[in-house]
């Protein structure tokens, strides 16, 4: 399943999780502190749409010119004492890691947070060869325990509250503690010191990486990333292959836009920088490095009317303004990408048959490409995706009978006045009180949350036309 999170249709994840109050409680109070702390580093850092101008051409270069830095950072990792793989599907990239795992005789493997490695099941596929996979980041550790997966790219147990987290730490560890923050991180953190140090492999993502010289960087608010990376003998990073800036110099804009726009702080806890194997004479760092390259469906996007997805540096700032996102929660859009960017690229990276859903799970508000760091137009990019699936044939039959049926009565002006007429006058025999007589489908869906509207039995081009004649008078 993988990238896809659940096998309930769209409508029944979407009542699940609209009835669910604790989530979007956590979501709207989420969505409220960061969007606040994220306002805050706009107005300090000023010329704010400057420095979005300045991202999206950084991004735009790099996508326009991929191969060439593809080519250049391979060969500088490999310079560098490390080994490259390109993986065209996610079934390369997992065989390639679990090879690894098995040279090096691995039987435990510490992960940092990795969408990535959620995208292409890498757990599972360790897991099926015999390796136990441990999450290290605190959010991550939770979901784990819980059987759980991720509803947002930066903080991915944001569904939860604590006292949910309590239970969950009380029925899988004999948790006792208090339900503080502060507790229950002690004590996860006393629970997994210890795999670090027993740890084989290593495993992490990659926020960006550097062509120039090979490196590649992690921005963290936890310690556990440096832990999975510096003990282990092995380390092994998963990247999208479009997660690539020229140099050091274009890297500064893009994490000054990240931190500001993920959680609204001036630089996250920690921003590690990482070049190849540890070098001779020195004691810390791996033996071994692997950088493993994805594409699995990124290259399709190129040079299409969607590679504007490609500049995403996953912030999750769309997220945390949109209205969607904040009542149905990422569990609702079924894909370990939620929200607009979800929205965009989930049906790229695993095709319009599992996500078709997902592009009219927006209101088209546009108030995720204001925030957007790097400038993405996702309302734009939604539309398209709906545009495609109508003209496709891949639209629920009885949507493409209502618009033929529409588009027929709309180009012959004498049928759309008959049929207006007979419609108001309809309209008000049916429906009372808000309420119609027939309570299913589209209008069941629209009377679960409002009134539908109630007509006086008079077309608008009637009362114009009657209007009209006595105010000549």
């Amino acid at each position: 399943m993988y990238l896809k999170t659940s096998d309930l249709n769209f409508k029944d994840r979407i009542r699940e999780e609209i009835n669910d109050p604790i989530m979007r409680h956590a979501v709207a109070r989420a969505q409220e502190t960061i969007g606040a702390n994220r306002q805050k580093m706009v107005d300090e850092l000023g010329h704010w749409e400057e420095w979005r101008e300045r991202a999206e051409q950084i991004r735009n270069h790099v996508l326009e010119n991929l191969d060439a830095y593809l080519y250049q950072l391979s060969e500088k990792v490999t310079a560098n004492g490390g080994q490259v793989f390109f993986a065209s599907t996610k079934e390369e990239a997992t065989d390639y890691i679990v090879k690894v795992a098995r040279a090096q005789n691995a039987r435990k493997v510490v992960k940092a947070k990795s969408m990535v490695t959620e995208e292409i099941g890498m757990n599972h596929a360790l897991n099926e060869a015999g390796v136990d996979v441990l999450e290290t980041d605190l959010a991550e550790y939770i979901l784990q325990l819980d059987k759980d997966a991720p509803s947002h790219i930066v903080v991915p147990a944001i569904h939860k509250d604590r006292q949910q987290i309590r239970r969950v730490l009380h029925e899988k560890l004999g948790y006792d503690g208090p339900d503080t923050p502060e507790a229950m991180t002690l004590f996860i953190r006393h629970k997994i010191r210890e795999d670090f140090l027993s740890a084989d492999i290593g495993i992490t993502g990659c926020n960006f990486a550097v062509a120039e010289t090979g490196s590649i960087c992690l921005v963290t608010n936890e310690g556990n990333a440096r832990m999975s990376t510096t003990l282990p003998k092995t380390h092994i990073a998963v990247m999208g292959m479009e997660r690539i800036a020229p140099t050091f110099k274009e890297v500064d804009v893009l994490i000054a836009m990240l931190a500001r726009s993920a959680v609204g702080a001036r630089l996250t806890g920690y921003n590690t920088w990482l070049t190849g194997p540890r070098e001779a004479g020195h004691v810390d760092g791996p033996e071994n490095f692997h950088l493993v390259i994805v594409d699995n469906g990124r290259s399709k996007a190129l040079g299409t009317q969607f590679q504007d997805i490609l500049r995403c540096i996953r912030c999750g700032a769309c997220m945390n303004t949109c209205p969607a996102y904040r009542h149905i929660g990422g569990h609702g859009y079924g894909s370990i990408y939620p929200g607009p960017v979800g929205a965009v690229i989930s049906p790229l990276l695993g095709g319009y048959e599992d996500f078709k859903d997902l592009p009219y799970a927006c209101s088209l508000c546009t108030a995720c490409d204001s925030v957007c760091p790097v400038k993405i137009p996702l309302s734009k990019l939604i539309l398209r995706h709906r545009r495609v699936m109508a003209e496709g044939g891949m639209t629920p039959k009885a949507e493409q009978r209502a618009t033929r049926m529409f588009t027929m009565a709309n180009s012959h002006p004498g049928l759309w006045k008959v049929g207006m007429v007979a419609g108001a006058k309809a309209a008000s025999w049916f429906i009372k009180g808000g309420k119609a007589p027939i309570n299913s489908g589209v209008i069941g869906d629209w009377t679960e949350a409002r009134d539908l509207p109630e007509a006086d039995g008079e077309s608008f081009r009637s009362w114009f036309k009657k209007h009209k004649k006595q105010g000549n008078k």
